[in-house]
């Protein structure tokens, strides 16, 4: 008897710690083994060899568990009934995923395409209950793979439950499919008549990046430290009245403060500062830091401040910077506007010029793409150390464009970096669209990599509500332009603009410069005052050999390096772009 009470509890104790290992691999996820072999690794392999790591290197490295999770959590879901699972795999792909062949998809004679890229067709059968499948690779093919299912007994009623991940919709398997979120105009053009009328699984370009090794680890020329920097003036409320206070330190400083006083006064107030951490696990000279942001409030109109930004707890603080509040009844001020920036030294050379050139210039504006991966943080150091120190005596008002939210990621760096005003539509990202007001004009903050008719309605409410003299819209997508006119947004927000007459829209993202006379409903007006001028200009290189004929255009310049200088009274506005040496190479006046 007490034989078999032993066999029996031996088998209760191994069912428990089999089940046990089976909840724990449930649990187990691939960004939290990668974040694992990533402290493992950078414990054990000498910065040196980061370049030699490859997918060889990868699977002797990792544990059989972490392997496991690897092939089996990266994308999974239920079936009810029995499937054939179809992988579409990038043909120029280096490396087939090492899980692949492993757990039985077998590759098929077939191919789908759509209108820039072909893929070969894996493909599985599974019986009813979990569908597992794997990381794309540690390489970043960012045309990662993508899946369809169908039922094996075509009468079979197939529902698909319990999937991850979840947010991304599944779609009718036909020709003029799309397959990537961050890439919706690319359709299904080719596909095996077997597949057609499955059920697609839409993903985004982006997921590459959750295994990836191969070439992804990247050094920050500007590491933090316990000094805080990367000093950065943003508003979220009223100009008049407030500031926001934004910087960067190390770990080792939790606490961060606000020290300020209005100019030539011994009155010193403090304000304690939000913290938030970040993490960029590739950058494996300074992976975590710590943010800081502070927001001033109750602050007297038209007073110069004076301020630094440190730690309590320590002896580091800041050289002593300063801002000017905006005055009541503010009508005659001025502000400067970039296109794409890309992190760029030349457009910082470009940035100190203009703030040497214009000391009076309120704030400046950025139309997107100020960094080229918006998900390294690496880049975001190139930008914040090569403007220096621009950035902490005026503010930045910047708006996002396809490089600052990346692969259908989103744009989560950019928002932790700058604080701005979350007045926008209930329906996008808050703080990525918002308005704000200075002086007699009022500036739509457009974040064009959102969906247009989500924010329709809040365009027009702004506008039709404002008393403003002068309107601005800047966003990243350009309507006018010479390469892929944005007929979409011409006819969404044209109207708009059209309707409430909107001065000026500012945008980016072309790398050439463009100015158009006055549009209004598409065509080309007489006067300034019956239509809308649309300018597009870049703060980094142009890269065109040549443009095409732009009929609504007044200046033209396909490359070069620009930024535009708006001075603003009740009456006027006076538009002036300069090139790199200081020439002024376009300007005109509108008087109201």
């Amino acid at each position: 008897m007490r034989r078999y009470l032993v066999v029996s509890a031996l088998l209760l104790v191994f069912s428990c710690s089999e089940s046990k290992k089976e909840e724990s691999q449930k649990n187990a996820s691939v960004k939290g083994v990668m974040d694992t072999v990533i402290t493992r690794l950078y414990e054990n392999v000498a910065p040196n060899n980061y370049n030699t790591i490859d997918d060889t290197f990868m699977l002797k490295f990792l544990t059989k568990r972490e392997k496991s999770v690897l092939a089996t959590r990266y994308q999974y879901f239920k079936v009810n009934v029995p499937v054939t699972v179809s992988l579409m795999r990038h043909v120029d792909q280096a490396t087939i995923p090492f899980w692949l062949k492993e757990s039985g998809f077998v590759k098929t004679n077939e191919f789908v395409k759509n209108e820039v890229y072909e893929y070969e067709v894996w493909t599985k059968d599974f019986t009813s209950g979990w569908v597992n499948l794997g990381i794309p690779g540690f390489d970043m093919d960012r045309v990662t793979y993508f899946i369809s299912v169908g039922a094996m007994n075509s009468n079979d009623n197939l529902k698909i439950t319990e999937r991850y991940p979840e947010e991304y919709s599944l779609e009718d398997f036909k020709k003029g499919a799309f397959t990537y979120h961050d890439w919706s105009d690319l359709k299904i053009s080719d596909l095996p008549k077997e597949l057609e009328g499955q059920i697609l699984f839409t993903t985004v370009r982006g997921r590459a990046r959750e295994a990836h090794v191969e070439g992804a680890f990247r050094k920050t020329m500007f590491p933090s430290s316990n000094n805080p920097d990367q000093i950065v003036l943003t508003w979220s409320e009223d100009p008049s009245n407030s500031m926001d206070i934004q910087w960067r330190s190390n770990t080792t400083v939790k606490e961060g403060t606000v020290q300020y006083w209005k100019k030539n006064t011994s009155d010193t107030l403090a304000s304690k500062a939000s913290v938030s951490g970040m993490e960029d696990r590739m950058l494996y000279n300074d992976r975590y830091i710590n943010r800081f942001t502070s927001n001033l409030k109750n602050l007297e109109a038209g007073s110069i401040y004076e301020y630094r930004v440190g730690s309590e707890e320590g002896t580091s603080w800041s050289s002593v910077r300063n801002f000017k509040t905006e005055a009541e009844d503010t009508k005659d001020f001025s502000f400067i506007w970039f296109g794409d920036t890309h992190r760029d030294p030349k457009w910082a050379e470009l940035l100190k010029d203009a703030n040497f050139r214009h000391p009076e210039t309120s704030f400046y504006s950025i139309a997107g793409d100020v960094v080229t991966t918006g998900l390294y943080r690496s880049e975001w150091d190139q930008f914040f150390g090569y403007s220096k120190d621009v950035f902490s005596n005026k503010p930045l008002m910047p708006v996002p464009g396809n490089h600052d939210r990346q692969d259908g990621l989103g744009a989560w760096m950019y928002y932790q970096l700058f604080s701005l005003p979350e007045n926008g539509p209930e329906n996008v990202d808050p703080e990525s669209t918002y308005a704000f007001k200075y002086g007699n004009a009022l500036f739509l903050m457009i974040d064009s990599t959102q969906p247009n008719e989500a924010q329709t309605q809040w365009i027009e409410s702004q506008l039709k509500n404002s008393d403003a003299t002068w309107k601005f819209a800047i966003f990243h997508f350009p309507p006018y332009n010479f390469e892929e006119p944005y007929l979409d947004i011409q006819q969404e927000w044209g109207g708009l603009f059209d309707t409430y007459h909107v001065d000026m829209v500012m945008s980016g993202h072309i790398h050439y410069y463009m100015r158009s006379k006055p549009i209004n409903n598409r065509k080309v007006v007489d006067s300034f005052k019956d239509g809308t001028v649309y300018a597009v200009s870049i703060g980094t290189s142009g890269n065109h050999d040549d443009i095409g004929e732009e009929p609504y255009a007044e200046k033209r310049f396909k490359d070069g390096q620009f930024y535009q200088y708006m001075t603003l009274t009740d009456k006027t506005l006076k538009y002036t772009t300069y090139n790199k040496v200081g020439e002024i190479v376009d300007e005109f006046l509108i008087k109201k």
